[in-house]
């Protein structure tokens, strides 16, 4: 965590070359279950699987698009997310798509219940909320 004497050191004038998002880290209670929501109910290709045995854990490998990934971990008994009230931290992660009644009519194909779409106020394009088998908040928002 950056404190405000870390932040006193940084030069106004320094900025990071970030170039994109290469991943997002996600840790599930169920592993195949998951990895079946992930793979086959959002169509996300896998890159890699490896169990890591001195830690009795699964790493998914997901390719997002075409230069993101999710990374998907198991632990034993990870506990659980705080989902209300919202907790401080990551929020939910959203993913852009091309025609959202399509995708919503997909994941409703699928079983998986979907919020109404909404507008955003701010932008003026559509987006709605579903869940993984977590509970995490996922958008999908038509760009």
């Amino acid at each position: 965590m950056t404190n405000d004497s870390q932040l006193s050191l940084i030069s106004p004038n320094y900025f990071m070359k970030i170039k994109d998002i290469h991943h997002i880290a996600i840790i599930c209670s169920d592993y195949e279950r998951s990895k079946k929501f992930y793979v086959e109910v959002l169509g996300f290709p896998i890159i890699a699987e490896t169990f890591r045995a001195q830690r009795n854990s699964y790493k998914l490998d997901l390719l997002v698009g075409e230069n993101s990934q999710i990374e998907l971990f198991s632990f034993p008994n990870p506990p659980q997310r705080p989902n209300s009230p919202e907790a401080c931290g990551l929020r939910h992660l959203a993913f852009a798509v091309d025609d959202i009644e399509q995708t919503t009519t997909d994941l409703q194909a699928q079983g998986i219940e979907v919020e109404n779409i909404r507008i955003d106020e701010i932008t003026g394009k559509k987006f709605t909320f579903f869940k993984d088998p977590d509970n995490l908040p996922l958008e999908i928002y038509e760009y």
